[in-house]
């Protein structure tokens, strides 16, 4: 309790900057006040209401409690996304930016030629740079050489005469010839996709399946037309297993045929089975000649292991690093639309990158039909490198349930047979599929579904215990994960909800899942304290020092550096996504503080004086002070630079 304040002493103690952290930082020196709020609807909610026996003895706390509480309350909960919200494009940053050509080297070689409306005069555009941010550059510094040359933001590092990149050759040839980043869109992919040129052999067979019609008289969107008695007859395990391995099915590829990506990132648009295959040399076995059948496809062999789930906007590449370097067993990209990676978008297709230190990495799909979703994984097969694919039957957002996809193809089971059959029938790696407890909020149908989900043939299953309607609030029923573990088996089922410590994680795994998903969490999770895989693995509770949290920061920023760029544009990309994140990071209350443990969830915490200056400044719920954090790591922000969070649970008006 001797840590609790009001809002007027939390907001004072800031602004007055005193110089309590551990050691006297030298970044705190950098945090300048700002002279007024970005805008009204970034300013900070009315103070959290305090009960009375909380507070402090003296009457101070509960006078402003009592004055809070007659300001007009508009308490209506914050949900969706900020879709009107501010966006500052890349030519806003540099208005005179240098041509890619001359950073690269070949400035003659120039693609636009005279057209060009880049500048070509290195001197002209050091004139106009903005100052560089820092004397130290992370991508000289770990790999020898900075592409960006003259418009890196860390330029000094490594520039020398006549602004010459300077390139440190020992270090730059232990990095020669290593993929550090797979899974890349290469531009002649990108051009057979938007021309249409790409080869779908094996969902076009599917599909013409299903426009087939069948005796059992439907509509012809059955799955299959196949009689029982043939499923089992063709079946070498259980009846279950079998039940995807159809005449309307293409036979999978053949096992010595794994995708390379060097070998197939430019797959020919007019070959058959030439399309992915490749040389190797040898004796040709049984698994260069004999096909794989469905029962027969490798096993995803994830039990027991930690599993951080695909997090849009936030669980982008460097902070998948972060969970990674936690302890995190599995990662997942970001959710996917499958058209979008059909019509070649680069943006969505960054997605699907994947660092050389996710061991065991899968990405995530959203669609809403059979003939998009299953030409997409045939595409992803071909292309990427990927350890498993999941489908999206879990998004709650109206964007995405409207279409018919997220939790709507919860719904529409037809629709849903179809995409896991034909989805399954074109991967050689293991399928699983994300769902909820159900569309209403007291209406569970998991239990229902989550049996014909492996009759179709998918590998595993998560299941998140809240419904649609429940979004992330409230608690998660692990009760009924218990329940549909075990009607679930023996296909795997990983439990969702509510993992807030290693003692919760302890009790979830009791419940005879087979391992866990950690994902965002209100307020608890992957986003607010990465550390969590942590603190499950050696079984504690960590308080980590402001110190230890800032330094989390730094590392993110690096990553962030080397993935968006170390360039005007990289910063300011990585600045966007430091500031997504430090929105949920605010929630987290120190151990040390804490009366009881854990945090439980959905409860805000009241204003509080951290330990040291910068904890009470991770504290703050203001936008304002979300930037500060971000100036001590990449510098100021650029001229009329706003910022609002994605979510609006994270936003305050």
């Amino acid at each position: 309790r001797r840590f609790l304040a009001s809002k007027e002493q939390f907001h004072a103690y800031l602004r007055a900057g005193d110089e309590r952290s551990n050691g006297g930082k030298e970044e705190e020196e950098k945090i300048e006040e700002k002279k007024e709020e970005i805008s009204s609807c970034q300013s900070e909610p009315p103070a959290k209401r305090v009960k009375s026996e909380d507070l402090g003895q003296d009457g101070e706390s509960r006078e402003n409690a009592g004055a809070e509480e007659k300001e007009p309350a508009e308490r209506k909960r914050a949900r969706g996304q900020n879709k009107s919200r501010p966006c500052m494009k890349p030519n806003h940053y540099e208005q005179s930016r240098l041509c890619p050509s001359v950073t690269q080297g070949c400035a003659e070689k120039c693609y636009f030629g005279p057209r060009c409306r880049f500048l070509h005069d290195v001197g002209e555009y050091m004139a106009t740079k903005p100052a560089d941010l820092g004397r130290s550059c992370v991508l000289f510094e770990t790999f020898g050489k900075c592409i960006y040359g003259v418009t890196c933001r860390f330029a000094q590092a490594h520039l020398g005469d006549s602004y010459q990149n300077i390139v440190n050759t020992d270090l730059a040839k232990q990095w020669e010839g290593k993929s550090l980043v797979r899974n890349n869109l290469s531009k002649d992919l990108q051009h057979q996709l938007r021309k249409k040129l790409f080869s779908f052999k094996k969902a076009d067979e599917y599909l013409r399946g299903l426009a087939k019609p069948h005796g059992g008289g439907g509509k012809g969107g059955k799955a299959t037309g196949r009689s029982t008695e043939e499923q089992e007859v063709s079946n070498c395990t259980t009846p279950q297993e079998g039940l995807g391995d159809s005449p309307e099915c293409p036979v999978l590829p053949e096992q010595g045929e794994d995708p390379k990506p060097d070998a197939l990132q430019c797959p020919s648009p007019t070959a058959g089975e030439e399309a992915s295959s490749v040389k190797t040399v040898g004796p040709v076995t049984d698994e260069d000649i004999i096909k794989l059948r469905i029962c027969e496809k490798k096993k995803l062999e994830i039990q027991g292991k930690l599993y951080l789930a695909p997090l849009t906007t936030c669980g982008n590449l460097p902070f998948r690093r972060i969970c990674k370097r936690f302890g995190a067993d599995v990662t997942c990209g970001e959710m996917a639309v499958c058209t979008n990676l059909l019509q070649g978008q680069s943006s969505e297709w960054a997605l699907l990158k994947r660092h050389h230190t996710e061991d065991i990495f899968g990405v995530q799909l959203e669609g809403a039909f059979p003939d998009t979703m299953t030409k997409c994984a045939e595409l992803l097969n071909q292309t990427i490198e990927v350890d498993f694919v999941d489908i999206n039957v879990g998004c709650p957002i109206d964007l995405v349930y409207k279409k018919g996809g997220g939790c709507a193809l919860m719904t529409r089971s037809n629709k849903f047979e179809q995409i896991v059959r034909g989805m399954n029938s074109v991967l050689d790696v293991p399928l699983t599929v994300k769902i909820r407890t159900g569309v209403q909020e007291k209406i569970n149908v998991a239990h229902k579904i989550i049996p014909k989900i492996r009759e179709w043939g998918a590998s595993m299953v998560t299941l998140h215990g809240r419904s649609r309607e429940q979004r992330y609030t409230r608690g998660a029923d692990w009760d009924y994960i218990a329940e549909c573990a075990k009607i679930a088996s023996p296909m795997p089922l990983f439990g969702n909800g509510d993992i807030l410590s290693y003692e919760d994680a302890n009790r979830a795994m009791q419940m005879g899942v087979s391992g866990i998903m950690i994902a965002r969490q209100v307020p608890i999770g992957a986003l607010i304290k990465p550390w969590l895989f942590t603190e499950i693995k050696e079984q504690r509770h960590w308080d980590i020092s402001s110190s230890e949290r800032f330094d989390i920061l730094k590392d993110f920023t690096n990553y962030g550096l080397e993935h968006w760029g170390s360039d005007t544009q990289g910063v300011e990309k990585t600045r966007k996504f430091l500031l997504e994140w430090l929105s949920f990071l605010c929630r987290y209350i120190p151990v040390g503080l804490l009366e009881h443990l854990p945090q439980k969830i959905n409860e805000r915490p009241p204003y509080y004086m951290g330990r040291d200056y910068l904890e009470t400044l991770m504290a703050s719920q203001n936008v304002d002070d979300w930037i500060k954090i971000s100036e001590l790591l990449l510098g100021p922000v650029p001229t009329n630079f706003t910022f609002l969070p994605k979510h609006k649970a994270n936003s305050y008006r």
